[in-house]
């Protein structure tokens, strides 16, 4: 695996924010804290952490809400995203995340644990036949 210190130092800031946002996970059912963050083409970046619901299907994924926080915030232009966990391997985003990754067109997604490994995919790598537009014609 790749350590956080060979990323660039922007995709090293944008691991950094998803680790700071973990810190604020609202997970007291599943104790699995997983935080994320996205950079827009302009380089701003938003944040955000899993939170979690006794019924769990209403649960928010960390990613999800970082892409949410962006959009909320008029950002739909986002360039990349990272999200990390305390696991053994870098962590993926779940089959949800990977949908709403690919509805807005984030390229590069950066997966990391909290012991510095780092994996950077692609989203057609994590999702090869998503569902688009132009599936809807």
């Amino acid at each position: 695996m790749a350590k956080i210190t060979e990323l660039s130092e922007s995709e090293q800031r944008l691991v950094e924010a998803a680790a700071h946002a973990r810190s604020f996970s609202y997970s007291p059912y599943s104790h699995f804290a997983v935080g994320a963050a996205v950079m827009t083409s302009d380089g701003e970046i938003y944040s955000g952490c899993n939170i979690e619901n006794q019924a769990y299907s209403v649960t928010n994924c960390a990613e999800r809400t970082a892409i949410f926080n962006a959009v909320s915030e008029g950002h739909d232009d986002i360039t990349l995203l990272a999200v990390i966990a305390d696991t053994p391997a870098p962590t993926a985003p779940c089959g949800a995340c990977r949908q709403v990754i690919a509805e807005f067109g984030i390229p590069n997604i950066i997966m990391a644990n909290t012991m510095g490994d780092v994996k950077v995919v692609t989203i057609d790598e994590l999702l090869p036949a998503a569902f688009g537009a132009e599936d809807m014609k």
